[in-house]
């Protein structure tokens, strides 16, 4: 896919990766519908960008953790900048812990990291048959190929996330769509390292990725991801050790489980200062 002229749609684009995914889509030539719940943020992404090149971003304030604030966004980009290229969808939610988390961190946990690709999906698709064309991004995670330590809700739906990606990739992709899915480890973001240290019940998030692997800022995973759509490769990694990772899950599933269990171990010991 080229970006320049095209029409892409990013949500979550307020901060972290979203935000970065647009000043590159942008940078690249491209046209932006962005949303996400912080009207505050999300302004100052668009203005950032229209101070670059007038009249070339919008904003729309949506709720994507329903259908309905899905359906309101593809129509307000449609009626922006006409059809959607790339819908981009990036928003996610690390929430809860364990089994006593409260049911509200694993319905909220489905409804933006799984339905709302869905959702988003099923409003795109008779469009993009039609024009024999179109591109579907998610923003999953390297917990949705591998295991999150801590986040039952998180590992559970980013692992469902991966699922969708890859059933509409074979599905469609013989019918002119195209997907891809972004898998990282660790980012600087607010998910990883949230603001006033409240984790929300995902507090082992950054003690694992730090001891896992490298952690990445936001602009290095969007240029990776740039070069990964120009190339319509579905599986993005940010973090080369994921692939190690990975190989060794699929050959030695019993060995990985084992060390899966002893980085946890060491977890809970940096976690309590043991």
């Amino acid at each position: 896919m080229k970006l320049p002229s095209s029409h892409i749609v990013v949500t979550g684009a307020a901060g972290g990766i979203g935000k970065a995914l647009a000043h590159r889509f942008h940078a690249g030539g491209a046209r932006l519908t962005l949303t996400d719940r912080n009207e505050a943020h999300l302004t100052e992404v668009c203005a950032e960008l229209n101070a670059l090149r007038p009249d070339s971003a919008v904003f729309f304030v949506a709720d994507i953790g329903t259908q309905q604030g899905n359906l309101d966004l593809i129509a307000f980009a449609r009626q922006s900048f006409g059809p959607i290229d790339l819908f981009f969808a990036n928003a996610g939610v690390g929430l809860g812990a364990d089994l006593l988390s409260e049911p509200a961190a694993w319905e909220n946990s489905f409804n933006i990291n799984v339905h709302a690709h869905r959702w988003a999906a099923e409003a795109l698709m008779p469009e993009w048959l039609e024009l024999g064309s179109g591109y579907f991004c998610s923003t999953a995670s390297a917990a949705g190929l591998l295991a999150q330590i801590g986040s039952g809700p998180y590992s559970v739906t980013k692992h469902a996330a991966v699922a969708f990606a890859e059933w509409l990739s074979i599905t469609y992709h013989d019918r002119g769509i195209r997907v891809s899915c972004l898998c990282p480890q660790g980012v600087n973001t607010n998910m990883l390292n949230p603001p006033g240290g409240d984790t929300g019940g995902f507090a082992s998030a950054g003690d694992v990725v730090k001891l896992a692997g490298a952690v990445l800022e936001p602009e290095d995973v969007a240029e990776e991801v740039v070069q990964a759509i120009q190339e319509e490769r579905f599986l993005i990694l940010p973090h080369d050790e994921v692939v190690t990772y990975m190989t060794t899950r699929a050959t030695q599933h019993e060995r990985w489980l084992r060390g899966m269990r002893r980085l946890q171990s060491r977890v809970i010991k940096t976690a309590t200062g043991q």
